[in-house]
């Protein structure tokens, strides 16, 4: 088993990997320093969001898999979601990212 790197550390490399990338990314909640659990809002070019989050795989890998999509004709059930998700865990970090090729910038992301 392997060490979880802290949540803070984690969420700066997302950050800078998307800019890297010719992205952009901001925090939108802070969570717990250390153990907190990191979303990732994806847009491609501000529109299209997906929320992903970690899931554990069998062979004990937690990778990002995509969990909802943004309703183009209901947006507001998205923001919503996300809302109560925030509610419901103050440890929570929430992070989106713009970037243009959303699926594989996750895909990129260690698991």
């Amino acid at each position: 088993m392997s060490a979880r790197l802290p949540a803070h550390l984690e969420a700066s490399a997302i950050i800078r990997l998307a800019e890297s990338q010719g992205g952009y990314a901001t925090v939108l909640a802070k969570g717990e320093r250390d153990a907190g659990t990191i979303l990732i809002v994806t847009l491609c070019r501000g529109a299209g969001a997906v929320l992903y989050e970690r899931m554990p795989g069998l062979d004990d890998s937690r990778s990002f898999v995509a969990t909802k999509c943004e309703n183009a004709e209901n947006k507001r059930e998205f923001s919503d979601y996300l809302d109560r998700r925030r509610q419901q865990d103050d440890d929570l970090w929430l992070i989106e990212v713009n970037i243009a090729d959303p699926e594989r910038f996750i895909a990129n992301l260690p698991d």
